[in-house]
């Protein structure tokens, strides 16, 4: 465990930012992350997981903690039912076809999405109608204050829509070190009926989809409207989708009868970001090196030296043209990182 200074961390978060942190330090076990915690030389420590729901505003004058746990592990099953512990370090969208290869459902409508796995349940990740809460079972944790293992059950990780309770009272509390899901081995819950995958499904004359299958159109779906970050700077989904009540819906709708919606409940609709966007004329737009993504408006996109500050910018004026256009407010998705001095 070797504890690097002025490190640049371009290379460790998808925006492509070239901050620097004053501290970094890469951990590869428990007993290295609960020794590095302890340490009180570092009066600020920030995690750093896949680096994809990150945006870094500027230099970090902290030690930045990189996760970096690895492996997979059966903690029971049964013959319907597996418990798997799928340790922080791990790629996001590598487990999901880790699952699928061995035959388990549960994953296959978040394939694609970037990250690893600890950083999932902060924000309770989700796409196309399935999210994180649907098939997690638990969590360990260290705490930061005494660096002790603990765990999280479902109900204690107090879920909602990209929220959970290490975004709320837990947060800069906990580092969590592995996620247990409940996955399917047989009689699988299919989810076909969000977004474009069943018309993808139609295209591939696919009448009776398996989980792979269901993964293969997420990720045809994705790829066709969101960047490589491998290629062009973005962090997915930059704003959450805004929840609107009945009553706003109604007002709304009949303003904007061509509008997208999903009704979440009978009381609360969910109106598509990106689309309330595209209509405020950003989608494709650039702003020097900060820009909006050609394919999806919900994409904000560096197209090279674009520094965080700027990406920040952009969006602050885009949930201002939203709010004064809708009268709705959106807001990012994305964990803004800001520089907090200390000596």
């Amino acid at each position: 465990m070797v504890v690097q200074e002025n490190f640049s961390l371009k290379d460790y978060n998808t925006f492509g930012i070239d901050a620097k942190a004053r501290f970094f330090v890469e951990i590869e076990s428990i007993n290295d992350l609960q020794e590095i915690l302890s340490k009180d030389q570092y009066p600020r420590k920030i995690l750093l997981g896949g680096g994809s729901n990150m945006l870094l505003t500027d230099d970090i004058n902290a030690l930045v903690i990189h996760v970096d746990l690895k492996g997979k592990q059966t903690i029971s099953e049964t013959s319907e039912t597996i418990h798997l512990k799928v340790m922080a370090g791990e790629n996001w969208h590598k487990v999901v076809l880790w699952t699928l290869e061995h035959g388990y459902g549960g994953l296959e409508n978040m394939s694609l999405i970037p990250g690893n796995t600890g950083t999932a349940p902060v924000q309770n990740i989700g796409a196309y109608g399935v999210e994180l809460k649907d098939v997690f079972h638990s969590c360990e944790a260290i705490r930061i204050a005494d660096q002790e293992l603990v765990s999280f059950t479902k109900e204690e990780c107090k879920f909602g829509y990209r929220d959970s309770y290490f975004k709320n009272e837990g947060k800069e509390k906990y580092v969590i070190t592995s996620v247990t899901f409940t996955l399917s081995k047989i009689n699988h819950k299919l989810n076909t009926g969000y977004g474009a995958i069943e018309e993808e499904l139609r295209k591939d004359a696919i009448a009776n989809p398996s989980i792979k299958d269901i993964s293969n159109a997420v990720i045809a779906i994705r790829k066709s409207k969101l960047p490589d970050p491998k290629e062009l700077g973005n962090s997915g989904s930059f704003f959450k989708n805004p929840l609107v009540s009945k009553e706003f819906f109604e007002s709304f709708s009949a303003d904007n009868p061509n509008a997208p919606f999903y009704k979440v409940s009978d009381s609360i609709y969910k109106i598509p970001a990106g689309w309330l966007i595209e209509q405020c004329g950003f989608k494709g737009k650039r702003f020097g090196d900060a820009g909006v993504h050609s394919k999806q408006a919900l994409v904000l996109v560096n197209y090279g030296n674009a520094t965080g500050q700027d990406i920040l910018n952009l969006s602050s004026r885009i949930i201002d043209e939203v709010q004064s256009k809708f009268n709705i407010t959106i807001s990012p998705e994305v964990n803004i990182i800001k520089n907090n001095p200390y000596n």
